[in-house]
C-alpha cells in the first residue's frame, strides 16, 4: 500500500476506495475534508479582513465602528493563538489565527488614524499591549494563568462583539462595518467548529467557534437589516 500524504493530509484511503470503484468509508473521508476546511480558513483568512480595511480607507471613516470592540478583538485572538501554540495543535487547526491577528492590528491602527480624536488612554492601552504580548504569545506565562487567560478569551470575544451590536442597533444602522469581512467571520466559526471536532480540539476551541456564530452572525444580520447602501457605495463595496 503507497501511503499518499500531503500537509499532513492523508490520501491513501480514499484513493484506495475509489480505485475499488467503492465510495470512501466516513471515518477515511471525514477527516480529510476537516483538513482540507481547515486549510481553506487559513487560506481564506489571510483577506478575510482586508474588506473592512479598504472600506474605511475608501470613504476615509470610522462612522458607525466601536474602537473598543476592535481592540478587544486584537487581545482575544492573542490569547487564542498563544494557547494554541502552547498546546501544540496542527496549524489547520489554528492556522487562521495567526493572519487574523496581523489583519486586527493593521484594522486597529486604521481605525485609530481615520478617528477624529484619539485620547491618552487609547495610546496608553496600545502600549500595554505591545508590552504584554510577546510574553503571552511566548507562552513565558503561569501554566494556571495560562488556562485562565484562554477561559477568559471566550468572554473577551463575546464582549467585543457587544459594543458593535449594540452602536448597531443604537443607530439603526452599521455605518462602514463590510458585510464581506462580516460573512466570512461567520462562515469561518461554522466551519471551525466541525474541523475542531474533527481535531479533537479541547472543548473550550470549540465553545469559542459557538460564540463566534453566535457574535458575528448577530452583526452579519444587522448589515442586512439596517445597511441600505447608496449606488455608489455599492460599487465601491
Amino acid at each position: 500500500m503507497v501511503q499518499m500524504e500531503i500537509l499532513g493530509m492523508d490520501f491513501t484511503c480514499v484513493f484506495e476506495s475509489l480505485t475499488d470503484g467503492r465510495f470512501p468509508q466516513k471515518d477515511c473521508l471525514l477527516p480529510l475534508i476537516s483538513k482540507l476546511l481547515g486549510y481553506a480558513i487559513v487560506a481564506a483568512s489571510t483577506t478575510v479582513k482586508l474588506p473592512q480595511i479598504m472600506k474605511i480607507i475608501q470613504h476615509k471613516s470610522v462612522r458607525g465602528l466601536s474602537v473598543v470592540a476592535f481592540e478587544m478583538e486584537v487581545i482575544g485572538y492573542t490569547i487564542a493563538l498563544a494557547y494554541c501554540l502552547h498546546k501544540g495543535l496542527p496549524f489547520s487547526a489554528y492556522g487562521e489565527l495567526a493572519f487574523l491577528l496581523i489583519q486586527a492590528i493593521i484594522l486597529v491602527a486604521t481605525i485609530y488614524y481615520f478617528s477624529p480624536r484619539v485620547g491618552n488612554s487609547t495610546w496608553i492601552r496600545a502600549l500595554l499591549y505591545c508590552g504584554l504580548a510577546p510574553t503571552v504569545l511566548a507562552g513565558k506565562i503561569d501554566p494556571l494563568l495560562f488556562e485562565a487567560l484562554y477561559a477568559s478569551q471566550h468572554a473577551i470575544f463575546f464582549f467585543a462583539r457587544v459594543p458593535q451590536i449594540w452602536e448597531n442597533f443604537k443607530n439603526k444602522s452599521t455605518g462602514e462595518l463590510s458585510f464581506l469581512t462580516s460573512f466570512m467571520n461567520s462562515l469561518g466559526s461554522i466551519v471551525r467548529v466541525f474541523t475542531s471536532l474533527q481535531e479533537k480540539a479541547p472543548t473550550s476551541v470549540v465553545l469559542g467557534s459557538v460564540v463566534g456564530i453566535l457574535t458575528n452572525g448577530a452583526i452579519l444580520s444587522q448589515i442586512i437589516i439596517y445597511q441600505k447602501p447608496t449606488k455608489k457605495e455599492k460599487k465601491e463595496d
